[in-house]
């Protein structure tokens, strides 16, 4: 089980399926706190249904949003170079967003209940 805590490096990019599925991707940064500085560590995250719908609708660059999901390795072929590639991703089972309602506004009319995710 993967916890993290962070902000969204992007706006989350999502697809609609014919099945009815939603997928969401975007990526978030976790501060790592070093004696000389503070960098970020970058980690891509998936969300499927509901919590796709949510961070589609909520989740902005810069949002702090809270996750909980599990560790997964996206693999495939590089097609210029047949080498085998492999990606850690994140497939996001909770979504909890962290910031105020005002820092995560969704460009449409109306508000939302908190509470309700």
């Amino acid at each position: 089980m993967v916890n993290l805590v962070g902000r969204a490096g992007r706006d989350p990019e999502v697809r609609y399926f014919e099945s009815g599925n939603v997928l969401c991707k975007f990526t978030i940064a976790v501060n790592r706190r070093t004696r000389n500085s503070d960098q970020p560590d970058w980690f891509n995250l998936e969300l499927w249904g509901r919590n796709a719908e949510v961070a589609a609708n909520y989740v902005r660059k810069g949002s702090l949003v809270g996750i909980v999901g599990s560790l997964k390795l996206d693999s495939w072929q590089d097609r210029s170079t047949g080498a085998q590639r492999s990606s850690p991703v994140i497939r996001v089972e909770r979504l909890d967003l962290l910031g105020s309602k005002r820092d995560n506004a969704a460009p449409m009319a109306g508000g939302y209940d908190d509470d309700q995710f």
